[in-house]
């Protein structure tokens, strides 16, 4: 057994890093959506927040934008033009997505301060990354309504996903080709 822990240890070393990052990062989201609830940012103040901007930038592209609180569950209503097109709701926030990227992150640490600063910068280009899909994928509803299984399904989370791949991609691409060849697994 000892053999097969020290043959296999770097990728051990990865799942346990990966695995027990995302499970902590949840449980403290999960957390924050149970105890973060607020009468002032309905449903969230983080999908609050994501909410308004995406009715202030679709308002910058020429569109009357419009955010309301769902009556009916946890979301806002996005309406452009007086036409009601979307509902933001949690999973529009990008935070579990975030949770994903920063485990994958740490799972291939390298020194505190790379690690961190790639964290915080990947998780502002995912926050605005998402934050223009919403915006563009509403305006794209507007005027193509016929195609909102495709927009809304494929193509919108393929960007956001796409995005964090290509995060991941650069992040490994900076790790020192030496690191990377200490934790390939040969056969012995």
């Amino acid at each position: 057994m000892k053999v097969l822990f020290l043959k296999y240890k770097s990728v051990i070393r990865f799942l346990v890093l990966f695995l027990g990052t995302y499970v902590v990062l949840s449980i403290l989201y999960n957390g924050y959506l149970h105890f973060g609830k607020s009468d002032t940012y309905y449903p969230d103040p983080i999908t609050h927040l994501v909410a308004n901007q995406t009715s202030v930038l679709t308002s910058a592209f020429g569109y009357k934008a419009e955010i309301i609180p769902h009556q009916n569950e946890a979301s806002m209503k996005l309406l452009i033009n007086d036409k009601y097109l979307a509902r933001i709701v949690e999973g529009c926030n990008a935070l579990s997505v975030m949770v994903l990227f920063i485990a994958f992150i740490v799972a291939f640490y390298q020194k505190i301060k790379p690690t961190l600063s790639y964290i915080l910068v990947g998780s502002v280009l995912i926050y605005s990354a998402n934050l223009f899909r919403i915006v563009l994928l509403s305006i794209a509803l507007y005027k193509y309504p016929q195609y909102e299984n495709i927009l809304h399904g494929v193509i919108f989370p393929a960007i956001i996903y796409g995005m964090v791949f290509l995060l991941w991609i650069l992040w490994i691409r900076k790790i020192p080709t030496k690191q990377l060849s200490d934790a390939q697994v040969y056969e012995r």
